[in-house]
């Protein structure tokens, strides 16, 4: 009989746990269902951005804005980007300048400035050379960054480098210790006399 009662209240346990595991369960395929509506829905966000057609219009704006652009190099370090749009003002029609810095904020010493007109990049080429802030500036034309092409510096070979500049290997050379073998110099003590030591 107690055999009985035990079996009945290990059961009823058991489906009271099966019960709360399906509901567990139940919450977990909805959690996960609700995740793949998430992800569903921003890969079509960033589905619309990585379309070819978009990638190759933001490629080719970029290199409208870029064909708009001079490179300004040696800007003195105090300069503002209101003096340098002040420089470059008889060219053209000044858009943005833009002085690069580091990441604490520090300007890196070089400038991009962007004008309205294509054509006010010729006349900004002609200020290469000239004074700001006692300094001479370097102007050249901004060039287009190409994604995924890197411009390597050409280096020249050692003739102790191996092979794709890795160094060859060289064993050390192998000299035999006056000491004997397994044996290491003891410290000597110093030369002169030193009463702190």
């Amino acid at each position: 009989m107690e055999d009985d009662v035990e079996m009945a209240a290990a059961d009823n346990r058991a489906a009271v746990e099966m019960d709360e595991m399906k509901k567990r369960l139940k919450e977990m395929e909805d959690e996960s269902a609700a995740l793949l509506e998430m992800q569903a829905k921003v890969e079509k966000e960033m589905g619309s951005v990585q379309d070819p057609a978009a990638a190759a219009a933001t490629q080719a704006n970029r290199e409208e804005v870029d064909g708009r652009s001079v490179f300004v190099g040696n800007v003195d370090y105090s300069c503002t980007p209101e003096e340098v749009q002040q420089h470059f003002q008889a060219c053209g029609t000044v858009n943005r300048v833009t002085i690069r810095t580091n990441k604490f904020g520090q300007p890196k010493g070089y400038a991009y400035v962007e004008f309205l007109e294509a054509e006010a990049v010729q006349e900004a080429l002609l200020l290469n050379e000239s004074e700001l802030h006692g300094r001479q500036i370097k102007v050249s034309a901004k060039r287009t960054n190409v994604p995924g092409m890197k411009q390597f510096r050409a280096r020249r070979p050692s003739p102790y480098m191996g092979f794709r500049g890795q160094t060859p290997f060289m064993p050390a050379p192998y000299f035999y210790s006056p000491y004997g073998y397994g044996k290491v110099p003891r410290a000597r003590a110093p030369m002169r006399y030193s009463p702190y030591f």
